[in-house]
């Protein structure tokens, strides 16, 4: 309720509609062409339309105008269907339900309701829909325990405690009376910091959630960090070769154009009389030379293939849905997919050239299990549960407990474990006086804690000093109802001593300490910690300077040592990768042995493999002086592989005045392991090896927030297990890290030559199609006589040739899928992009114009002006013989794609055959009738009067075989080394079973 007296001017709140879509049904179209005209090859055609429509062009303006139709709309059909998901997506969070305070009860409303004002009850597991003040929760203490998962992915609880005044409000009419004005700063990004005043009390509250706007001011839309557009090395290479395809297509514009006017030079080839120029034309000749110029361009527009976009996004959309579909990338037992997020980067799954990967529930389950601890200086280890000191069996008598008491007093107590509140209803609650009545439902801020906390007694929390990732510890201040021992010194390097080996084994490792305060320590203590919390200005300063009081002078008290399990099948995953040619980097947080340790039972590290490190600097000149040693060491030795150690504080010396020699150093490792990284060293590290000269493709795996950065920075981001809430934020997401191989060398591989293969065969296939045309133009005099008919230069990329290339590219398997993963060297033939380099193309290009020479000379040759062709002895005309031209090209261009395809299904017999159909009915349905809405009838009864002649047919199938002898000669050489090599094996398994039987005989 605003306030009714003063000069308070009531701010104008924007409602809590949450929208992440592009479009409205308003400004789709015009903004959806804006963006698609953006696009080189989509703004091209639209200037040749427009210039056909200007100019008097030798071919029709429908000619390029439906294509480019078909084309956008294609493009905004899926980009619509896209942001419907969107809009759908969005109506589910704002239709949510959500229950308020009005009116003396509780309303059941939405999400996109809710108001600035408005009191919302939140129930256990709900998603908050809105920032929110905390007024109240069930507890008496007006505590609540929240998650920023999905906002941030952390799972560690966040407490937050509800004023006093507004704490004992618990009952719904209670808080429909409560009147109160909140005074806060501007939203901010910062999840844990906000400043806010209740008036008239002025009381500060340490967490807050204010209710705003829900995309534009709350904390979710100030952290939303929208994903940078990746592009592909594909697309890349597209574009370059549509480059040099318009550089060609200009060429031939200008030859043309000049050749035309050098021709006319002469008199002989001069207009004739009935056409003769007007002296006004003569004077104009420069804006003549101009028309003829782009009426060559519209001409020749063809060679641009407008279609490959459209069927390069078809391809990757429709593409996509096998990662999805594939039962092997099923995790069973979370009910989980492989999800795909950016079908824009399908190819690149067969180009990753590094991968970054995060150690804890990446590698491993992140499923935590107490093994091991050291306290006084002796080591126990867990055995059926329970805690047996080194060297006794299970059975041993338990000794003098006393020594133990303050350590377990110290475990059980130093966490943020929190009860499920639904397990504590009964007379004596949870706790009975034998221990605990049932099992009990956990929540903790880390997985370690709630290892190592699976029973606890609790005593009187005061304080919780929260872990801080600088500090790198938490601590917590308790009220103990007895005496508490000493501990002595002298068992410190011992304790020390163990847990080293508890890191070298790969145990997750904690140093357990304590101190204890008098009355008055804790009075000064809990005063500095108010006043610190309660700061308006520099709060995480003095918070900090307060935490480093209480925290000194502790005294060791012993280590725990908790297990993280690696997930299944991690070093066969690894290995396989170094034989692909990857190269893996692990990036984590845990200290240097325990990082070695895991490296080492991962495969990640191997143990011939030479480990180098790059640990413990403080100065520049120490750090560089060590690269610069490791540098010399490597280049010394060229046949050992090695790897290197990095931890995060030598990291950033390295980075921030040496980042060249040690990405030299980097590079010639195999394997990279940096330790005790921040997640913000990670991004760096990625963004860094990604923009070095070389430009390798990188791929970023991880789960949790402290790898969202580092997933958005690689070219291919993918997120595990515990990111599933973040997982828009990655491009592709699997449930475990073993799926990683079947990923990149099965289903990354398959994208890649299929695009590749189809990015070429486009460009070729268009270069057969116009290069007739403008050999033409030498033998009518650059006059710019079309060669095709306008129905047959519309529909050649769209309907005639399109399908069965984009059938090859969502079906096509050049090698069976069992042998790309069973052998990860077959990734590296395609690695560096090698099939879309500039000899791939010029082979392509250079094909191209070898069967457009002979689609056109051949038919020349073979009923040229000499020949009679009908039974009535008359002789093809014009058109007949571009249609026959044309068909030789529509039948060469579809057997050429067959002869490309190894993977046949019934969908390639039916598109590839069918197309060929297709045309030929189509042509016979086109010329057979007279067309009304036609100006001219040029292909009236053409195709008709070509298919009767038997010379027709003689020189259709001489020219489609000239043009794929070699390529037939080729793939009959292919299968017989298949047959040959097939043989071979069989003959040496036979004569494996024989020889010992004729050895023994």
């Amino acid at each position: 309720r605003f306030p009714q007296h003063g000069h308070y001017v009531p701010q104008k709140f924007a409602d809590n509609r949450i929208i992440s879509s592009k479009y409205t049904v308003w400004n789709f179209v015009p903004k959806n062409l804006f963006e698609q005209f953006r696009r080189v090859a989509n703004f091209y055609f639209l200037i040749i339309f427009l210039v056909q429509l200007m100019i008097d062009t030798p071919t029709s303006p429908i000619t390029s105008g439906l294509p480019l139709f078909f084309v956008i709309t294609v493009t905004a059909i899926k980009q619509g269907y896209e942001d419907w998901l969107r809009h759908k997506a969005d109506n589910e969070v704002n239709g949510a339900p959500v229950y308020v305070v009005r009116s003396g009860g509780l309303v059941k409303t939405r999400s996109k309701n809710i108001r600035v004002g408005d009191i919302v009850r939140v129930a256990k597991d709900e998603t908050f829909p809105v920032d929110l003040v905390l007024l109240s929760s069930d507890r008496v203490d007006g505590s609540c325990h929240v998650t920023t998962a999905s906002l941030d992915g952390e799972t560690n609880l966040k407490t937050h405690v509800a004023v006093p005044e507004t704490a004992v409000l618990q009952s719904v009419a209670n808080l429909d009376k409560l009147v109160a004005v909140i005074e806060c700063q501007q939203p901010e990004a910062d999840l844990y910091r906000y400043h806010l005043f209740w008036t008239p009390w002025k009381i500060f509250v340490n967490e807050v959630f204010n209710i705003r706007n829900y995309m534009d001011f709350t904390k979710m839309a100030l952290n939303y960090k929208s994903k940078s557009q990746k592009r592909s090395a594909v697309e890349k290479s597209m574009n370059s070769f549509l480059i040099i395809y318009l550089i060609i297509l200009l060429f031939e514009a200008i030859l043309s154009t000049i050749l035309k006017y050098a021709w006319q030079a002469e008199e002989k080839w001069d207009e004739p009389w009935y056409n003769g120029k007007t002296e006004h034309e003569r004077n104009s000749s420069k804006v003549i030379f101009i028309s003829d110029f782009l009426a060559f361009l519209v001409l020749y527009n063809f060679i641009i293939p407008i279609s490959l976009y459209v069927t390069v996004e078809m391809q990757k959309f429709l593409g996509s849905f096998f990662i999805g579909w594939d039962l092997d990338l099923y995790h069973e037992e979370t009910n989980q997919r492989a999800q795909v997020n950016t079908s824009d980067l399908n190819e690149e799954l067969g180009q990753v050239e590094y991968v970054f990967t995060d150690k804890t529930g990446t590698l491993t389950e992140n499923e935590m299990q107490f093994r091991e601890c050291s306290i006084n200086g002796i080591k126990y280890q867990e055995v059926n549960g329970k805690l047996t000191p080194e060297g006794f069996s299970e059975d041993s008598p338990d000794g003098n407990m006393h020594k133990e008491e303050l350590f377990l007093k110290a475990v059980c107590l130093c966490h943020t474990v929190q009860i499920n509140a639904d397990q504590t209803d009964g007379a004596d609650g949870p706790w009975h006086a034998n221990g605990i009545a049932s099992p009990l439902e956990y929540y903790a801020s880390s997985p370690d804690e709630k290892a190592l906390v699976e029973a606890a007694s609790r005593y009187k929390l005061l304080h919780v000093l929260e872990f801080d990732p600088n500090r790198r510890r938490m601590s917590v201040i308790v009220e103990s109802p007895s005496e508490l021992l000493k501990y002595k010194s002298g068992e410190i390097d011992k304790t020390r001593v163990h847990v080293d080996e508890f890191a070298l084994k790969g145990l997750r490792t904690l140093c357990v300490a304590y101190r204890r305060f008098t009355p008055e320590e804790y009075q000064e203590i809990g005063k500095r910690l108010h006043e610190a919390r309660t700061a308006l200005q520099q709060r995480e300063e003095r918070l900090a300077d307060v935490f480093n009081f209480i925290e000194r002078d502790l005294e060791l008290l012993g280590a725990t040592g908790v297990e993280d399990k690696l997930q299944e099948k991690v070093q066969e995953t690894i290995e396989a990768l170094r034989l692909a040619g990857i190269k893996v980097w692990v990036l984590t947080g845990d200290k240097h042995e325990t990082a070695v340790s895991v490296s080492l039972s991962c495969g990640h590290f191997h143990r011939t493999m030479n480990i180098l490190e790059l640990v413990q600097h403080k100065s520049d000149s120490t750090c560089a002086e060590q690269l610069r040693q490791l540098a010399r060491r490597i280049k010394e030795d060229h046949v050992i592989q090695h790897g290197l150690v990095v931890d995060g504080t030598s990291l950033s010396l390295a980075l921030r005045e040496h980042e060249k020699l040690f990405m030299e150093v980097c590079k010639n490792c195999s394997a990279v392991l940096c330790c005790r990284m921040a997640p913000l060293q990670k991004a760096k590290v990625v963004r860094l090896l990604k923009t070095s000269p070389e430009k390798p493709i990188t791929l970023a795996i991880g789960d949790g927030a402290n790898d969202v950065s580092m997933i958005q920075e690689a070219h291919v981001g993918i997120m595990g297990k515990e990111g599933r809430q973040a997982v828009r934020n990655s491009d592709y997401a699997i449930a475990r890290f073993k799926f990683l191989s079947k990923l990149l060398f099965v289903h990354g591989h398959f994208y890649y030559i299929r695009i590749a293969t189809l990015v070429q065969y486009f460009f070729y296939k268009n270069v057969c199609f116009i290069t007739p045309q403008f050999l033409y133009q030498f033998f009518c005099l650059f006059s710019q006589q079309t060669l095709y008919d306008s129905v047959y230069l519309t529909l050649y990329n769209i309907c005639f040739t399109s399908l069965p290339v984009l059938i090859y590219s969502l079906f096509e398997q050049h090698v069976h899928p069992h042998v790309l993963q069973s052998k990860p060297v077959l990734y590296r033939d395609i690695s560096k992009n090698a099939h879309l380099g500039y000899k791939p193309f010029l082979y392509w290009t250079i094909l191209g114009f070898f069967h457009a020479f002979i689609f056109f000379y051949g038919s020349y040759l073979l009923m040229g002006e000499d020949t009679s062709l009908l039974g009535n002895g008359q002789m093809f005309g014009n058109w007949t013989f571009g249609t026959l031209v044309f068909t030789v090209m529509v039948i060469t261009v579809t057997m050429k794609m067959a002869l490309e395809t190894h993977f046949w299904t019934w969908i390639n017999h039916f598109v590839t055959w069918g197309s060929i159909v297709f045309y030929f009915i189509f042509s016979l349905f086109y010329g057979g009738i007279i067309w009304p809405f036609l100006h001219t009838q040029d292909m009236y009864f053409v195709f008709v009067q070509l298919l009767s002649s038997g010379s027709a047919w003689f020189a259709i199938i001489l020219i489609v075989v000239a043009c794929l002898f070699l390529d037939v000669v080729k793939k009959v050489l292919c299968l017989i080394q298949i047959l040959l090599s097939y043989v071979h094996r069989t003959l040496n398994h036979i004569t494996s079973i024989l020889l010992p039987l004729v050895f023994n005989l």
